[in-house]
């Protein structure tokens, strides 16, 4: 096996697994996975999905020296090079330490090189019911969407095939409402968080209710990062998003959406894009 391919068994029911033991130095855990074919991305076959990525990364952050106490106000992402499919690496420690305030970082490594940083602000939990306001809209719930099964047609790679959508009527090219989600855990045999799983679930934003088709239109639109902002801990297993996208006349794009869970209004999401004509 060399470390640029995908280890798939046909029990497979998650998107990466362990293939080795954790290793814990000081304040530095490193954990090693594999990637199955459910992790594929759709741009590229031999890469990952920034997604289950995200995913994992956020899993990693969540285990790192865990304290009740505690919320995450804010996770991002920033791709440093091709997400390899296959084996990688992620390296979590403290950037920031602090009693009411604290910074971690997960980096990943795939053949050798860092491919993508997450960074996690934690903050100290208070009781601000008092003066608590959301001015965002609600999403409707869930089962007022209707099935969306044009996904996978629209996007190759095993990821896409793993989610389950629903939409709305109103939904089209620049503003979509969406809910989604997936029965996958993200690491095999361990129990995927809500936080975990709807992190994971959150970059596919891009791609769900796009300004250009890539096919037809011969566009390339990767987002090169992923920024979520938390009014609170996520919580069941469906992502909601209200989305907007705007693409800009020199090469960049920008992808916005407020975020939903069962509990209503959870946080904002921002991915900014590297837009690119691909000729034909």
């Amino acid at each position: 096996m060399t470390s640029s391919q995908e280890v798939t068994q046909p029990q497979d029911t998650a998107y990466f697994r362990r293939i080795k033991p954790i290793e814990i130095t000081e304040d530095v855990r490193t954990s090693f996975f594999v990637s199955t074919q459910h992790a594929q991305g759709a741009w590229q076959d031999d890469e990952l999905h920034m997604a289950p990525v995200s995913g994992l990364v956020a899993a990693e952050l969540e285990a790192y020296q865990p304290r009740k106490d505690f919320l995450t106000s804010r996770i991002s992402f920033d791709i440093l090079g091709k997400l390899h499919a296959g084996e990688v690496k992620v390296v979590t420690e403290t950037v920031r330490p602090g009693r009411t305030i604290e910074l971690i970082q997960s980096t990943v490594y795939a053949q050798g090189r860092a491919v993508l940083v997450g960074r996690t602000w934690k903050i100290i939990t208070s009781d601000t019911s008092r003066v608590s306001n959301i001015c965002d809209e609600q999403l409707p719930p869930v089962e007022d969407a209707e099935p969306w099964d044009e996904m996978s047609t629209r996007w190759p790679g095993g990821f896409i095939r793993s989610i389950h959508a629903r939409k709305f009527p109103d939904h089209a090219p620049g503003h979509g409402r969406v809910w989604i989600t997936s029965n996958l855990d993200i690491i095999e045999g361990e129990p995927t968080s809500s936080f975990a799983r709807l992190v994971g679930l959150a970059d596919t934003a891009n791609g769900l209710a796009p300004l250009a088709d890539p096919s037809a239109e011969n566009v390339f639109f990767a987002n090169v990062d992923l920024t979520i902002h938390f009014l609170r801990p996520p919580v069941g297993e469906w992502l909601g998003f209200a989305i907007s996208a705007n693409i800009g006349e020199t090469g960049g794009g920008i992808t916005s959406a407020i975020l939903y869970d069962a509990d209503g209004v959870l946080g904002r999401s921002e991915q900014s894009q590297t837009v690119r004509l691909t000729g034909g």
